[in-house]
C-alpha cells in the first residue's frame, strides 16, 4: 500500500543539465508480456522500477514464469511459450495498474485455466466493460462487477478470431484483443476510430509474429508463435512531460533529456507546447529505435507561453498529460481551451476534475467541462492541493510550486511509486525546489 505523505513544492533554480528519465512504462508492461509467452530467454534492459510495472512482473511469476533481476532496470525472462503458463494459486493484483488489467484480461482469456484479476480501490474504479465485452463477443467468459474489478475469466474456452470495431479510440483494448487473437481460431481484427500507440503491434513483429499493421487497422492470426529477443526500453514521455513543461516555465532553464521514446501517438505535448510558444528541439539518437520506439534526445529552454486551443486531433496522443499541460496553461498568458478529454473523468481519478479543484485553490480561473476545461492563465499562489491519490495530479502540482508565489502543499503523493520512483530526488537534482511536509 503507498504511503500518505505530502510534499511541499516552492521555486528552486533554474532547471539544468542532463536527465535520465526513467524507463517507458507501457513498453515495460508489455515486455515482460510478450517475453513471458515467448520461447526461450529474454533480457529486458531500461525496465521501469515501480510499483505498476513490479506488479505484472510479480503476475508472470505467479503464473510460472521464471523472472531474474541481475540488477535494478533488468529483467532476465524465461518464457514459457504460448502454452507454458500455468494456474495461479491466488488471485492476480494489477495494483493501480489499468494497464496490466485491461491486456492480461484478453491473455488469460485464451488459457486452459481460471484466473481473477483484482487491484487497488482507484483501478476497481476503472472501467473494464470496453474490453470485457469484445473478449466475449470472441468467446471469452469473464465475469465482473457492473464492468469493474475484480475480473474473474474462465478459462479453457476456445476464442474465435473476429473482426472488431471499437466505438472508443483504446490502445489497450486494442492491445487486449491481439494477444486473445494470438490463440485464436483464425484472424483477429481491430479498427478504431482513430489510430492509437501500436506499442503491442511493434513489440508483437520484435517477438517474431506476424502482424498486419495500417493507420487505425490491426491484425493477427492465431496460432503462432514467439521467440525470445532482448529489449531496451526506451525513457518514458510521460514522465519526461513534468520536466519538460518545469523547464518551459522557470526562467533560465535549459534541460536536455535523454534518449526519450518519442512515438507519434505518444508526444502530443509537444505540439501543443509549441503552438504555446515553447522552445523545443528534437534530437534523434542514432540507431534504430528500440523496442521498435523511435527515441530522441528532448532540449527544453524556457520561453514566455501563451493559451491556445488544443486541437480535438491531437487529445488522444496527449492524454495522461493533461494534468501538466494545465499548469503550463496556468501560467500562460491568456487562455487555454481543452475539449474531447472525457476519458479523464475514469483514470486514476477524475483528472478533469482534481486539476480544476487545485487550481483555483491556487489562484487560477478554470471553466470545467464534462469533456475538458478552459484555463485562464495568471499568477499562481500558495496553497494545499489534493493529490487524489493520482501520481500525475501528484507531480503535476509539483511543478506548479515552481512558478507560485507561495509554498504549495500537495497531500497524498505516495503513488507517485507507481509510474516515476525517484522523481522527488531527480526533480531535487534538477533544481526543483521539493521536499517532504513536516
Amino acid at each position: 500500500m503507498a504511503d500518505r505523505r505530502d510534499w511541499v513544492a516552492t521555486p528552486g533554480t533554474a532547471l539544468r543539465g542532463d536527465l535520465a528519465i526513467p524507463g517507458d512504462k507501457s513498453v515495460s508492461h508489455r515486455a515482460v508480456m510478450l517475453a513471458a509467452i515467448a520461447e526461450g530467454e529474454s533480457r529486458i534492459d531500461g525496465f521501469l522500477e515501480a510499483a505498476d510495472t513490479r506488479a505484472t512482473a510479480a503476475i508472470f511469476r505467479q503464473l510460472g514464469v521464471a523472472i531474474e533481476i541481475p540488477e535494478d532496470g533488468v529483467r532476465i525472462v524465461h518464457g514459457v511459450g504460448m502454452h507454458g503458463l500455468h494456474a495461479a494459486r491466488e488471485a492476480l493484483d494489477c495494483g493501480n495498474a489499468g494497464t496490466a488489467m485491461r491486456l492480461l484480461a484478453g491473455l488469460l482469456a485464451a488459457q486452459a485455466f481460471d484466473s481473477e484479476l483484482v487491484g487497488d480501490a482507484s483501478l476497481g474504479r476503472r472501467p473494464m466493460r470496453r474490453v470485457i465485452e469484445p473478449l466475449q463477443a470472441m468467446g471469452a467468459r469473464i465475469d465482473a462487477s457492473d464492468g469493474h474489478a475484480p475480473l474473474r475469466i474462465h478459462g479453457g474456452r476456445p476464442l474465435q478470431g473476429r473482426e472488431h470495431a471499437l466505438p472508443v479510440a483504446s490502445a489497450q483494448v486494442k492491445s487486449a484483443l491481439l494477444l486473445a487473437g494470438l490463440w485464436a481460431d483464425g484472424e483477429t481484427v481491430v479498427r478504431e476510430p482513430r489510430p492509437t500507440r501500436d506499442y503491442t503491434e511493434r513489440m508483437l513483429a520484435a517477438f517474431g509474429a506476424e502482424v498486419s499493421r495500417a493507420p487505425g487497422r490491426a491484425a493477427v492470426h492465431g496460432g503462432q508463435r514467439l521467440v525470445a529477443t532482448d529489449l531496451q526500453v526506451p525513457a518514458d514521455f510521460s514522465s519526461a512531460a513534468f520536466f519538460i513543461v518545469a523547464a518551459s516555465l522557470v526562467p533560465g532553464s535549459e534541460l536536455r533529456l535523454r534518449e526519450v521514446g518519442v512515438h507519434p501517438r505518444r508526444t502530443g505535448l509537444l505540439r501543443v507546447l509549441r503552438a504555446m510558444g515553447a522552445d523545443l528541439e528534437l534530437v534523434p539518437c542514432a540507431g534504430p529505435g528500440r523496442a521498435g520506439e523511435p527515441l530522441a534526445d528532448i532540449v527544453v529552454r524556457h520561453a514566455p507561453l501563451h493559451g491556445v486551443d488544443v486541437p480535438l486531433d491531437v487529445v488522444p496522443d496527449m492524454i495522461d498529460e493533461f494534468p501538466v499541460l494545465c499548469i503550463a496553461a496556468a501560467a500562460a498568458r491568456g487562455a487555454t481551451r481543452i475539449r474531447g478529454a472525457a476519458e479523464l473523468r475514469v483514470k486514476e481519478s477524475d483528472r478533469i476534475a482534481a486539476m480544476a479543484s487545485g487550481l483555483r485553490t491556487l489562484g487560477i480561473a478554470v471553466e470545467e467541462t464534462p469533456d475538458g476545461a478552459v484555463v485562464r492563465g495568471g499568477t499562481l499562489q500558495g496553497g494545499t492541493v489534493h493529490s487524489h491519490a493520482d501520481h500525475r495530479i501528484a507531480m503535476a502540482f509539483a511543478v506548479a510550486g515552481q512558478v507560485a508565489r507561495a509554498p504549495v502543499r500537495i497531500g497524498d503523493v505516495g503513488n507517485v511509486a507507481t509510474s516515476f520512483p525517484g522523481f522527488e530526488v531527480l526533480a531535487r537534482d534538477a533544481g526543483f525546489g521539493l521536499s517532504a511536509a513536516g
